[in-house]
Parts: C-alpha cells; sequence; structure tokens
C-alpha cells in the first residue's frame, strides 16, 4: 500500500512538521489519514494514536555525521529520514541513560532540522587473504 496521496505537500513545512508528517505517513499504512500539508499536518497529528509509529521514527532511517547535541548519561547520535518528495529531516537520537535513564521522554521533535543530502554512488574493491595451504 502507498503510504502518499497526490494531495500531500510538504512544502514549507517545518523540521518538526516534517517529523510529524513521517510518522502520520507510517499510521497511513495501517488507518486512513487524509491529505497531509503545511495546513493539515499539525491536526492530524493530533488526532492520531501514534506512539508505536513515533518510536519507529525516532530512531531514523539512516546516520548522517552531522554534530548533534549532547545530554549527560545520554548516548546521541544525527539521525534522519527521507520524506516522500526527496527531502530529508535529521533530528537528535538519544540512547541509553544507565538504569535511571529515560530517552523516550525527551523532547526529539522540536530539534529537527532540515537536511541536504548528496548521494554518490562508489564502487569498492575489497580483498580478503588467507594463507595458502591453511
Amino acid at each position: 500500500m502507498s503510504t502518499e496521496t497526490t494531495q500531500d505537500n510538504f512544502a514549507g513545512m517545518t523540521a518538526e512538521q516534517k517529523v510529524k508528517a513521517l510518522i502520520c505517513l507510517s499510521i497511513r499504512e495501517t488507518d486512513s489519514v487524509g491529505p497531509i500539508t503545511q495546513e493539515t499536518i499539525d491536526s492530524l497529528y493530533d488526532a492520531y494514536d501514534y506512539e508505536y509509529q513515533k518510536e519507529e521514527i525516532r530512531a531514523g532511517l539512516v546516520q548522517t555525521g552531522v554534530p548533534c547535541s549532547s545530554m549527560h548519561g545520554y548516548v546521541s547520535q544525527s539521525v534522519a529520514s527521507q520524506l516522500p518528495d526527496g527531502s530529508w529531516v535529521g533530528w537528535t537520537h538519544w540512547d541509553g541513560g544507565g538504569k535511571h535513564g529515560c530517552p523516550d521522554d525527551i523532547e526529539w521533535m522540536k530539534h529537527a532540522y532540515h537536511l541536504d543530502c548528496k548521494e554518490e554512488q562508489k564502487m569498492v574493491t575489497v580483498r580478503t587473504f588467507a594463507k595458502v595451504g591453511a
């Protein structure tokens, strides 16, 4: 099932709204979610129970290597996901925190940011050696 409708339009959204859009897109896989636009995203996001999808999205699709903020006791890394229109949005994913850590409680969406992504394919030669007769 496609997660995008022809009425979706991510133009003009803040980075936080784009993260909400990613969550709504994942809800759309199992529920009927209307067109996602800058004008509708906040009300759409507020209308659904999204905890499972929110945690799935929070981990990100890829690690970016972009410097990110850190918090004492937590491991942090910059992660990102791509929207159907080709734009990228990133945020800091916090994990760990020890016995009393609660990284899931950290407000992460409000710290999201837009990303540019340059993608290039590279051919790599990998050599594996072994002793003859071993």
